[in-house]
């Protein structure tokens, strides 16, 4: 891929399932995580949006385990996940009674590929010491990593009372936005520390620390970053809906992954009502696949238009070409070597349409208004053809298929 890519920071190698999390890039990508938004309980409805989230390029997807009735379907998701020959790994995100759930079905801390805990509401007083013990102890027992996550929602107060009476005491007291960064740090720290006392190896933990703030996240980050080697989820929570949670998730990921911070990232949109919840995964695809981390899919270019092209000709075959090798993706990468790397451009007019076309594996420069009806075709920046009519959408996509089968390998199943 063109271009300089951020260099990671190295972290240590936590194995979930058969997905590596941190160590040294490349050999270790960043990985991308979803969660389901079903009840865990409707074991039919959590096994297909599980599906959906995995063929969309989710290699973690998070269920929530909050009652007995969830702990008990856990098996059976997994099971029905084995009969589609879908393999993704499985966390199990817990709250408040995980001690209880795991320890009275086991059989949920088998099927699971990784636990979620968060430390702010594992107990509270002696209870919290004895129940986050629990917790750890089950996931060596069953030799499960964890992921241990603080929010600013869910702080530990006790830590946090601590941490406010140290600051007093300062010359210079700190301000309250400084003094929540440092709880969250001091909570994820503390609590992998204690980790590791408990016997978890250091090699399945995993570090997070959730807040809704762009600034807060990356100075948290960069401060965790500096201060352990554990693999960082990266992450904004309550990111928001539509362009809103889009745009401050790009921010504050795109900002630390610059920086080489994060192991794994997920998204976190608010779906409209009955919207894809596989959208998530697209938009964090797109994050690393624009910055140079990962390919997925190969990438479209298109102008933006402006007073020279006021057909929408452009706009639909824009459209038509992303949406056609999203759907023939998935065939692709199981057929062909290196195809997610392919790059494509459609431009709108004389200006700029036929230089940038150049620039891409496959370009094509429409007609602009006023301009001649024709629209030249540029494959690996030489000018192949020119097409004309009603038909260039076809025309085009059958180029795509042809530069496909002929620019890359198959694979050596096929």
């Amino acid at each position: 891929m063109p271009g300089v890519s951020p260099v990671r920071r190295h972290s240590r190698l936590v194995m979930i399932g058969k997905v590596g999390v941190g160590g040294t890039a490349p050999a270790s990508p960043v990985v991308i995580q979803s969660m389901t938004n079903t009840d865990t309980e409707d074991v039919f409805s959590t096994s297909m949006q599980v599906a959906q989230l995995a063929r969309a390029g989710s290699e973690l997807v998070r269920i929530t385990v909050n009652t007995r009735e969830a702990a008990a379907a856990v098996p059976k998701i997994r099971e029905r996940l084995a009969q589609m020959n879908i393999d993704v790994p499985l966390i199990g995100d817990f709250h408040f009674n995980g001690h209880k759930l795991l320890a009275e079905h086991p059989a949920c801390a088998e099927a699971l590929a990784k636990l979620r805990i968060n430390p702010g509401n594992v107990g509270k007083g002696a209870r919290r010491d004895e129940q986050f013990a629990q917790l750890i102890e089950i996931a060596c027992r069953f030799d499960k990593p964890i992921r241990i996550g603080v929010n600013w929602g869910s702080l530990d107060q006790a830590l946090l009372a601590r941490i406010m009476d140290e600051n007093a005491r300062r010359a210079e007291p700190k301000d309250a936005t400084e003094i929540m960064r440092e709880a969250m740090v001091t909570s994820a720290l503390e609590s992998a520390a204690r980790a590791e006392e408990l016997g978890l190896a250091g090699d399945r933990i995993i570090l997070s620390c959730k807040v809704s703030g762009v600034q807060d996240l990356i100075a948290i980050y960069r401060e965790l970053a500096a201060r352990c080697d554990y693999p960082l989820h990266l992450g904004l929570t309550e990111a928001g809906m539509g362009s809103k949670g889009i745009v401050a998730s790009t921010a504050a990921l795109g900002v630390l992954l610059q920086e080489g911070i994060g192991d794994t990232i997920r998204v976190s949109l608010t779906p409209e009502p009955n919207g894809d919840r596989t959208r998530e995964v697209i938009v964090a695809q797109e994050i690393l696949q624009t910055m140079g981390l990962r390919a997925f899919t190969p990438l479209v270019a298109a102008c933006p238009g402006c007073g020279r092209t006021t057909s929408t000709v452009f706009q639909e075959l824009a459209q038509d070409i992303q949406n056609y090798v999203r759907e023939r993706m998935p065939e692709w990468r199981l057929a062909r070597v290196g195809v997610e790397n392919m790059t494509l451009a459609v431009m709108g007019c004389v200006v700029n349409g036929p230089g940038e076309s150049k620039h891409a594996s496959i370009g094509i420069s429409l007609p602009g208004t006023g301009e001649a009806p024709v629209a030249p075709v540029y494959v690996d920046g030489e000018r192949v053809v020119t097409l004309r009519g009603d038909n260039i959408a076809a025309e085009f996509r059958q180029i795509v298929d042809d530069y496909v089968s002929r620019k890359y390998p198959e694979r050596a199943s096929h």
